[in-house]
């Protein structure tokens, strides 16, 4: 009985304090605004926790275990802030700061004048600071020069030749159709780090032997995959087609042909000898699961990812190295659309949206855990947004960049980032939860930032 006394009382005490912190972070945003209401909101998370680890008995796991915090409650308490409307936000804050000084009626109306001049230069001094860093970032770490990229799309197309070559000649356990360049660099979408480049390598099935099943027709139930499975064996036996020595389970396996062809790359390519030909330096990635190829030339630095795909039905499914429980499957490619769409736009308004891109791929890539959301993934907010932000000039670059940051804050808040192009698709599925916590999080702390380019570390 005491022991449960004990735990009751305790249990009152931290309910009053739960109740004491969710009062003062509902206030937070009246007293201190925006920003600083965040980061005490992120602070506050961070010794709530603390104080539950220090306070639980190591053996009492009932109590652990219910003060374990979802996800989605974590969210709910960092979102205190966005809970209320921009125009909410403003009417609270408005009483701080309009004076309250005792003068003649003349000087009263001179001091209001003179204090919403001085407001409004304030604001836009702000504004011009961070739209200026981010020219001048774009200016200077992500700009590439028309000789540049013509030297990059050259070196990548004289690489593609030699492999091309030795795929035919020497590696006849991997017919591949003739090997195509896409990526960031054919797109003009680069950053001065590296020019990203794709080799798409096409299996050429036959018809008769092989039949795409859609994701959403299997056990994975996910219209982003694609199986493919072997048919008319009880006619054509195993060996009737140069691909079936990658079936596993009775399904072409993407994960079985990544293996042969990583395994190609690092032991069987002469890669020395095609760089010393090409007066770069080439070597393949020794990171596992990692189809790429790092090319260093005096000029330009290359960052070549390969890619096996297969085209049926009008798409393009890649074959990606890929755990339970899409291991072996085939994941849609959008990024032909996506790029299309993006251009398409910005040819149409004048836009800056490549712009952005560029500048928030190029910040994220240095992070350690914002480098977990890819270009790809940016795009499709950024399309997401243009379909109610209808002004892309140049002039808005840092409020369309701090809108797109919050979008993609409020689609990791939800767990879900539906494709642009299909809403049924989710593009944060391939993130754990807790990967998604950590970017979550972290940005938006650098949103709370007083200082955005600060906090994105411009």
């Amino acid at each position: 009985m005491a022991t449960y006394a004990g735990k009751q009382g305790k249990r009152q005490d931290e309910s009053s304090l739960g109740s004491l912190v969710d009062l003062v972070l509902a206030n937070a945003r009246v007293v201190l605004g925006v920003s600083g209401a965040a980061v005490l909101a992120l602070a506050t998370l961070a010794v709530k926790r603390f104080i539950d680890r220090a306070t639980s008995p190591p053996g009492d796991d009932d109590d652990i275990k219910a003060k374990q915090k979802s996800l989605e409650e974590s969210w709910q308490e960092l979102s205190l802030i966005k809970g209320v409307s921009k125009a909410q936000r403003q009417d609270l804050e408005e009483p701080l700061l309009s004076p309250v000084i005792a003068a003649p009626a003349q000087d009263s109306e001179d001091l209001i004048l003179s204090s919403g001049v001085s407001l409004g230069q304030s604001k836009s001094l702000l504004c011009l600071t961070l739209q200026e860093k981010l020219l001048s970032f774009y200016r200077d770490h992500i700009y590439v020069s028309e000789t540049e990229k013509a030297v990059g799309k050259q070196l990548a197309e004289d690489i593609r030749v030699e492999l091309q070559t030795f795929l035919k000649n020497k590696s006849l356990d991997l017919p591949f159709g003739t090997i195509s360049l896409s990526g960031y660099l054919c797109d003009d979408l680069v950053g001065q780090d590296q020019l990203e480049v794709v080799f798409n390598l096409p299996l050429v099935l036959e018809d008769h032997l092989w039949h795409f099943i859609r994701g959403e027709e299997t056990l994975v139930d996910n219209s982003w995959y694609g199986m493919i499975k072997r048919s008319g064996l009880e006619y054509f036996t195993r060996g009737s087609s140069a691909w079936d020595k990658f079936i596993v389970g009775g399904y072409l396996s993407s994960n079985s042909i990544n293996d042969a062809l990583l395994k190609t790359l690092v032991a069987s390519v002469n890669w020395p000898v095609i760089g010393s030909l090409l007066e770069c330096i080439i070597r393949p990635s020794m990171a596992p699961r990692e189809l790429k190829l790092e090319v260093r030339h005096e000029q330009v630095l290359l960052d070549i990812t390969l890619c096996p795909i297969v085209e049926t039905e009008g798409k393009i499914f890649l074959a990606t190295f890929s755990g339970e429980p899409v291991e072996n499957l085939w994941q849609q490619s959008f990024y032909a659309v996506e790029v299309s769409k993006l251009k398409e736009l910005d040819a149409g308004d004048g836009g800056i949206r490549q712009c952005c891109l560029l500048i928030l791929k190029a910040t994220f890539e240095k992070h350690p855990f914002w480098s977990k959301i890819t270009g790809s993934d940016l795009t499709h907010v950024i399309l997401h947004l243009s379909r109610t932000e209808p002004d892309w000039s140049e002039a808005m670059l840092a409020v369309r960049l701090q809108q797109v940051l919050e979008e993609l804050v409020q689609y990791l808040a939800k767990g879900f980032l539906p494709c642009f192009f299909d809403d049924r698709i989710d593009l944060l599925s391939r993130l754990l939860p807790e990967e998604i916590d950590e970017i979550g999080c972290t940005l938006y702390e650098a949103l709370a930032a007083p200082n955005l380019a600060d906090g994105l570390g411009l």
